[in-house]
């Protein structure tokens, strides 16, 4: 069976343009300050805030009013859908000076989230009064709203339905129960019209009594490294495919057969363009065999190979305790005011920036399920993972309605959504790994991401990972670096104590104790005295491993049948005595020495001298933009910088040689500029020679200064390979 993918309902009341009660000419709003008539006793003695104006009582826009304590719709831009909420002060709106209010919100069956504790016992137009506010501009006013109790909706309209044509259709709701939907809790059921009379006193006792019977969320107090980093399966309902991973909360989804095909749902946006909503991508998983853990982990060599895998999820993330709680402490509290944030994670490669984020998200998933933090959506995009940064578009609306549009489309789409009232939106988290890949020509993608958490209603709380602490500084432009905020979190790389620490996490439960700890000092010193990269450090540790189960496998399967297996058997005892198929200093080393002389690096370490240059100045370049991409013409100026620092005879080879017929022809001016600046000959040569070996991607494979150029290896790989060159030395360049 395929699950199969149903669009999103309107989460809102069905609204109708045609009977606007604003009119369709567009009036400007103005304050009411004097009290109505028929307002309350209070009201009207109300006196002046000072001895200019009075206190503002409510708005008008040509002859529609509304004042303090009116249910009103607002509207929402681009769509079929309106929200409804009670009015609870005016004032003018200080961010962009709009006249604005402050509305307590009520909230249709639809919005409920939790299926397992919403009721079933809900109305075709019924209501439920929330304790969310939200501050919107008078501008989404759209009309009145009229909330009555059921007995006086069945007086009033004794068919059960409202006519077309009374001034009620569409506007009438009954609304009987107050909901806190953050905890799904209910108050008992009341009577509307000896709870809420429209008195302005009224208001705050509506709002008091809602959050006094129902629940309300409550706030983690102590927070300790997680235990535990997979995801429960089974409780959530995940969405999972190569470019992002989105995890939705609030309930259990089971498997449907699938059904007759679907029209395709079109939506208008604010350009009136129209959106076609792709129909959701249908698999038929493929027979797969399941493997028990026994069967790949019957041996203490094939258990610390699997625990020693990168791929594996730890059970705790070791020195990394105050990373986690601060970005944990972050996302918490911006989560729980329902507020946008920009964080922004540097560090290294290898130092656990994803692996900490991912496990703060994971007891972040479990304080909602227990009721400790609301609800909230979480989306992974990945730079390295989409072929065009403009695709994170298309994920993070995915992620929020579960729709598959063009990024084109989802732009549109995504600012509508964050730039009009949605009450009682969840928050949503995206993180955005390797960010020095989404950065665009114009800078737009990083714009809008960092631009969205600070508009009033998207509660967007975007965490971008990269792995160069001043990226906003040295690439993006200042208007984009300045919305990253001050909150910035910084993983350094490990030292060689850190990197014991974490090996021996992953060793501990391997029974025979086949790993030295020398071995896995030895290791840790290698590593970090390079980068510090606890990646590299499992990986020389696995394959230390897999040398040593090679040596025991030899041992027990020597047959001493004839004098020259005797012999080779006499010698495999004494290696048997001393080693005992166990991971030692010596095994470690022969790891390294496999990982620095694999074929790439042999390769490297053999190239000319001006090939070693131009990947050199290129890996020069890389570390002082923080971008992967350069241009020829840049890396032929990091070039003439080493070579004023070269100290050896190598750099006469790439001097030009020029004739210089005249002292004062342009040519000889020109030849003295260019003194000291490597033969163009030879440099483009061999950039050609790298392209075609696949070292680097060169534009057109022509080596002119404005052509792109970048790695196609690994950094790690050159830096290992030249680490120790005395050529590159010689130039002033240590990696």
């Amino acid at each position: 069976m395929t699950r199969q993918k149903s669009t999103p309902q309107p989460l809102g009341v069905a609204r109708d343009d045609s009977d606007d009660e604003l009119g369709v000419e567009d009036h400007p709003w103005e304050w009411v300050y004097q009290p109505r008539c028929d307002r309350t006793e209070s009201a009207r003695k109300r006196k002046r805030d000072d001895a200019s104006q009075l206190s503002i009582m409510g708005a008008r826009m040509g002859t529609f009013e509304c004042y303090i304590g009116d249910c009103v719709l607002l509207k929402a831009e681009g769509s079929h859908e309106a929200w409804v909420g009670l009015i609870m002060d005016f004032f003018e709106d200080d961010e962009d000076g709009d006249k604005a209010a402050n509305f307590l919100w009520f909230s249709t069956e639809k919005e409920i989230r939790n299926k397992e504790r919403k009721r079933s016992d809900f109305q075709w137009n019924e209501l439920y009064i929330t304790p969310s506010t939200d501050v919107n501009p008078l501008a989404s006013i759209n009309g009145k709203a009229f909330i009555m109790s059921p007995e006086k909706f069945a007086q009033k309209y004794p068919g059960g339905k409202i006519p077309r044509n009374s001034p009620g259709h569409n506007k009438t709701f009954v609304c009987r129960r107050g909901c806190n939907l953050r905890t799904t809790s209910y108050t008992e059921e009341f009577v509307w019209e000896d709870m809420y009379n429209g008195r302005e006193e009224d208001v705050l006792a509506l709002l008091e009594f809602v959050e006094k019977k129902t629940k309300s969320t409550r706030r983690k107090r102590k927070v300790e490294p997680a235990l535990e980093t997979d995801f429960v399966e089974g409780d959530d309902e995940v969405d999972v495919d190569d470019e992002c991973q989105v995890q939705r909360r609030g309930g259990q989804h089971e498997a449907v057969t699938p059904r007759k095909r679907q029209k395709t749902t079109k939506i208008v946006t604010p350009s009136n363009r129209k959106v076609v909503l792709k129909k959701a991508l249908e698999f038929t998983p493929l027979a797969t065999r399941t493997l028990s853990p026994a069967h790949h982990r019957n041996s203490p060599f094939q258990l610390a190979r699997a625990q020693l895998h990168v791929a594996s999820v730890p059970t705790c993330l070791p020195c990394r305790e105050s990373e986690f709680s601060l970005v944990y402490s972050h996302l918490e509290a911006a989560i729980t005011d329902g507020s946008g944030a920009c964080i922004y994670i540097s560090g290294t490669p290898g130092t656990g920036k994803t692996a900490t984020v991912r496990e703060v998200v994971s007891r972040l998933d479990d304080a909602v399920r227990s009721d400790e933090l609301d609800d909230f959506i979480f989306v992974e995009i990945n730079g390295m993972k989409i072929t065009d940064p403009h695709q994170s578009y298309s994920l993070l609306w995915e992620a929020l309605r579960g729709q598959r549009v063009s990024p084109s489309q989802a732009l549109d789409l995504l600012e509508r959504e964050f730039n009009n009232p949605s009450p009682r939106r969840v928050p949503c988290v995206v993180l955005m790994d390797e960010l020095d890949q989404l950065v665009t020509k114009n800078q737009s993608v990083m714009y809008n991401f960092f631009n969205w958490p600070g508009l009033r209603h998207s509660r967007l709380i975007v965490l971008a990972v990269a792995n160069t602490m001043d990226l906003p500084e040295r690439t993006l432009s200042n208007k984009i670096s300045s919305r990253l905020g001050l909150t910035r979190v910084t993983f350094p790389g490990y030292d060689h104590q850190q990197l014991m620490k974490i090996i021996q996490s992953r060793l501990e439960g391997v029974p025979g104790n086949i790993v030295e700890p020398d071995a896995v000092q030895f290791a840790s010193r290698k590593v970090a005295a390079v980068s510090g990269d606890a990646r590299r450090a499992l990986d020389i540790c696995r394959r230390a491993v897999e040398l040593a189960e090679a040596e025991a496998i030899e041992l027990e399967g020597a047959d001493p049948g004839t004098p020259s297996k005797k012999k080779k058997a006499a010698e495999l005892e004494g290696k048997k005595k001393s080693s005992k198929g166990r991971v030692t200093i010596a095994t470690v080393q022969r790891a390294i020495n496999e990982a620095t002389t694999s074929p790439l690096q042999q390769y490297l370490r053999a190239l000319p001298f001006a090939s070693k240059l131009v990947l050199a100045s290129l890996l020069v370049r890389i570390q002082r933009t923080g971008l992967p991409d350069s241009t020829v013409g840049d890396v032929q100026e990091e070039m003439r910088r080493a070579m004023v620092l070269d100290s050896s005879s190598k750099r006469m080879r790439l001097l030009a040689k020029r004739p210089c017929p005249d002292a004062d022809s342009t040519v000889a001016r020109r030849h003295r500029d260019m003194k000291g600046m490597p033969r163009a000959a030879g440099m483009s040569a061999a950039a050609v020679d790298l392209t075609g070996a696949g070292i680097i991607i060169l534009e057109g494979q022509r080596p002119e200064r404005p052509s792109k150029i970048r790695l196609a290896v690994g950094d790690e790989e050159v830096k290992l390979a030249f680490r120790d060159d005395p050529e590159i030395r010689a130039l002033g360049i240590a990696f």
